[in-house]
């Protein structure tokens, strides 16, 4: 069993990629990621590998444990077939305190975040909480009982007159995080320009998004679903949504992957009557009181 860190994308991606289809659903966002560094036609932002954290843990060639944080974003893991592994997991956490890096925290499988987070905080000290509980679920045909409503199309530039602002309520009432409309009109420009971006009309009115993102081989996720509070209690998200993941199996996709805030009783509803089923629970973890912590992670390194 051995530690072994990258700095080369590609390699990165040779080694780990297979290991992480096992689990293409569930990895759909570890998978996105790699795919960004790999193409590396975008390295805006967070984007750009060379500011990744790359490692896994080797049994002989074979990743037990792999792990890639994009910063400022968190730590993402995948156990090979969800296996626990307390000797690739004491690997892991050796092996990231030598390396010198600084965690805010981990998001991945809950069994594996509970398990990583209790064994990084033992190690270097702090304390972690969770931020969030979420359910992934996987779809791979569309309730018929779902009824159609209004026009489900691509948006388009004239959109940007109310975009910015629905993409600021998702992220505020998705992940409690500010949002600068004025200087994420861009975002939502590249939203509009790769094509995948989808708006539900009734009657000419928009009143309700969601996005294909994250194309893989066999899966793709559907993100950014969100209806103005004005036109909720309609129907008007189920019927994009359903929309939407009709669209993404016509495509070819095999299956369409969904992440839900399980403290959010109703989407999680919504979600399965379209024909959505539950594949695994992810937890979204913070560390705290971390200074002392990257204090003996400096000394060590």
């Amino acid at each position: 069993m051995r530690f072994q860190q990258y700095c080369d994308v590609h390699t990165f991606y040779g080694d780990t990629y297979d290991t992480l289809m096992r689990g293409e659903a569930q990895n759909l966002i570890l998978l996105g990621n790699l795919m960004i560094g790999e193409v590396g036609a975008d390295k805006t932002g967070w984007r750009d590998p060379a500011n990744w954290f790359m490692a896994a843990v080797l049994d002989g060639e074979s990743p037990e444990l792999v792990a890639l944080m994009t910063p400022p974003h968190n730590l993402t893991l995948y156990e090979t077939d969800n296996r626990p592994n307390d000797d690739a997991l004491t690997c892991l956490v050796e092996g990231i305190i030598k390396s010198g890096v600084a965690l805010p925290g981990v998001m991945t499988e809950s069994t594996l975040a509970n398990r990583f987070a209790a064994a990084y905080t033992a190690a270097v000290g702090g304390s972690f909480a969770v931020r969030m509980r979420q359910r992934i679920y996987e779809l791979t045909r569309v309730s018929p009982e779902i009824p159609a409503i209004g026009e489900l199309r691509l948006a388009r530039e004239s959109d940007l007159s109310f975009l910015p602002y629905w993409f600021e309520g998702f992220e505020s009432e998705c992940f409690h995080t500010p949002f600068a409309v004025p200087a994420e009109i861009e975002r939502c420009r590249r939203a509009i320009g790769a094509g995948r971006l989808y708006i539900l009309e009734d009657s000419g009115i928009s009143v309700s998004m969601a996005q294909i993102q994250r194309e893989m081989r066999t899966a793709c996720g559907v993100s950014l679903v969100y209806t103005p509070p004005y036109f909720r209690n309609r129907g008007y998200a189920s019927a994009c949504v359903a929309g939407v993941s009709r669209v993404a199996l016509e495509r070819g996709f095999a299956k369409c992957v969904l992440y839900t805030d399980l403290d959010n009783p109703t989407s999680n509803d919504i979600y399965q009557k379209i024909g959505y089923a539950p594949l695994c629970d992810s937890l979204e973890i913070e560390f705290q009181n971390m200074e002392i912590a990257r204090q003996e992670i400096a000394f060590l390194s």
